[in-house]
């Protein structure tokens, strides 16, 4: 499954790892804040309202970021722009060691959030316009696993510094390490280079500076509501469980701490091994045909594990199942999104479409809240999970094709969009069928 990676050119390898690291390194200083939240909660007496506007927060400033950070890109350079977001987030992440209250670490982590957004919208761009169409949906999806590794050396990280210092300054210290992703900036302006479609696009319309509002333009328009759409489930239904499923496991199947820990452990497991499944999947099926599949099955996992009578070895297989799904359609997005749109503004679409669909998606673990009150958790859950994961047929269903599309070939008319959309969506699965192995 990993034999595209030893086909990759020199320059293909360290565009990938740079941004393979530059999410992994997101992610752990992302997670850190959820780490500290307990010890936060103890020592400030933070509420738990308090916890989860944080978490609010941050989605609402990361879609701004990633819509910023992707017109800053599209203007100015991918390779830059992605040097940047690295060192605001990080920045930031150890800002917050020195916050004192609760309106001090909002402003931090809502400023955090700015370039979380804005790293994954470069870096998933520029990994899109470096490798080649026939493996580009596996080695985009595969980033995805960099979420999972960072996850972990948060993890593992706060572990230590907890067991070793006084909560008080065991917290700062977690948040003070937060610094460390600014060394892979270095790296970054060393040895990766601008993907060879932009640069190509800049030589030949060097005064060209789309408008911010050019991803609403009429020849674009309906393919950005139509992609917002589409991560908006993705990202509704993901919410959801990732929210809810510790509460579910305590309050509703009464687990253990250590079962609890234990079927987290499975869970973040499968998210690993689905990065690279939704990319196989992408590269051989095609982007649609792995959306509307995964999330059939999705709905399906959902449903048996929230209103199914289930034993605990069921759990711990359906644990490492959701994971799965869960990683697979978020992973699919970042090239499939960068497919989608013409070089001019591909940055500023894929900040806004996958980071739009963070924030509103975020509505969906209030409405299982809102709907427990008269519901049981489990129903709430099922039924707010699986409406979102129709959205992700449903816009599947309704967004072109684009396996195997030559990214230097995307452009838009806004007298023949359509018609374009569909020549398109014939010469890539034709290609795609002619390139890739059988």
């Amino acid at each position: 499954m990993l034999k595209w990676y030893t086909e990759l050119t020199k320059p293909e390898k360290r565009t990938y790892w740079a941004c393979f690291s530059g999410w992994g390194l997101d992610a752990m200083d992302t997670q850190m804040y959820a780490l500290a939240i307990p010890t936060l909660i103890a020592l400030w007496g933070m509420t738990r309202g308090q916890a989860g506007v944080l978490g609010t927060t941050v989605l609402i400033m990361a879609s701004l970021g990633g819509w910023i950070a992707g017109i800053l890109a599209d203007r100015y350079g991918r390779v830059r722009v992605l040097q940047i977001t690295i060192l605001w987030f990080s920045a930031f992440t150890l800002l917050s060691a020195f916050t004192n209250s609760f309106g001090q670490l909002m402003v931090t982590r809502g400023l955090q959030g700015l370039g979380f957004g804005g790293e994954w919208a470069v870096g998933a761009v520029l990994i899109s316009e470096t490798i080649r169409p026939q493996v580009r949906g596996r080695a985009v999806g595969s980033l995805q696993a960099g979420w999972a590794v960072g996850y972990g050396v948060a993890v593992l990280l706060s572990t230590l510094i907890f067991s070793s210092l006084q909560p008080e300054w065991a917290w700062r210290v977690l948040f003070a390490t937060g610094i460390v992703p600014t060394l892979l900036v270095l790296w970054i302006r060393r040895h990766i280079k601008e993907a060879p479609v932009f640069a190509q696009i800049r030589r030949e319309h060097a005064a060209d500076r789309p408008s911010i509002w050019a991803v609403f333009d009429r020849s674009t328009r309906v393919t950005t509501f139509k992609a917002i759409l589409l991560t908006f489930g993705i990202y509704g239904g993901n919410y959801v469980m990732i929210t809810w499923l510790p509460a579910y496991l305590k309050l509703v199947l009464h687990l253990s701490i250590t079962n609890i820990g234990g079927y987290l452990a499975i869970n973040i497991l499968g998210s690993f091994a689905g990065a690279f499944l939704n990319g196989w999947m992408a590269d051989r099926f095609g982007r649609r045909r792995t959306f509307i599949v995964i999330a059939f099955l999705q709905a399906i996992a959902v449903a048996t594990y929230t209103l199914a009578p289930i034993t605990l070895p069921v759990t711990l297989v359906l644990g490492f199942v959701l994971g799965t799904l869960q990683s697979g359609t978020a992973a699919g997005t970042g090239a499939y999104i960068a497919e989608l749109f013409p070089t001019r503004i591909r940055a500023s679409a894929q900040g806004l479409c996958g980071n739009a669909g963070r924030a509103i998606g975020a509505i969906m673990p209030a409405m299982v809240g809102v709907l427990s009150a008269k519901l049981e958790l489990g129903a709430a859950m099922g039924m707010c999970a699986c409406a979102s994961y129709a959205l992700v047929v449903i816009a599947a269903l309704v967004l072109p094709e684009t396996r195997g599309r030559d990214l230097s070939d995307v452009k838009f008319s806004a007298a023949s969009s359509a018609d374009q959309a569909r020549q398109q969506e014939d010469i890539t699965a034709q290609r795609a069928d002619t390139a890739l192995p059988r």
